[in-house]
């Protein structure tokens, strides 16, 4: 298994969904953050791939943390978020997420992301989220 430790991703622990499939990994990258997390075989499908409803989630959490730190940490809600498959990962391999703002208007927000392994694309998809009123 790797140590993603050393090379810059520090563990976070969230409440929620996420501490029953993380841990959560993140790293300041520039402007922006990756977020990550360890497959391990809890994550795995009935195949022994890593299970697309896991995928999906780590994407959107990425995305969702992006709209919120670009818009003052107002909480974001996803509308819509379209997820494309293309390429297994397996337990072991370290899934990394990054992804962009594309447009954002004063309510939505509309992002482009991808999932990665060890520079080899596995996922990417699009999302709109709204930005919720304090």
């Amino acid at each position: 298994m790797p140590n993603p430790a050393l090379d810059g991703w520090k563990e976070r622990q969230l409440a929620g969904f996420f501490q029953l499939v993380g841990p959560l990994w993140t790293r300041k990258e520039g402007d922006s953050w990756g977020y990550a997390f360890l497959a391990q075989e809890k994550h795995a499908n009935p195949a022994g791939m890593v299970h697309g409803g896991m995928l999906t989630t780590l994407l959107d959490h990425a995305l969702s943390a992006l709209a919120w730190e670009a818009n003052a940490r107002k909480p974001c809600v996803t509308v819509a978020l379209d997820v494309h498959f293309l390429q297994p990962a397996r337990p072991g391999d370290f899934i990394e997420a990054r992804g962009r703002i594309l447009r954002q208007t004063s309510s939505l927000v509309f992002l482009q992301g991808g999932l990665s392994v060890q520079e080899r694309d596995i996922a990417a998809a699009s999302a709109i989220l709204k930005i919720r009123s304090p």
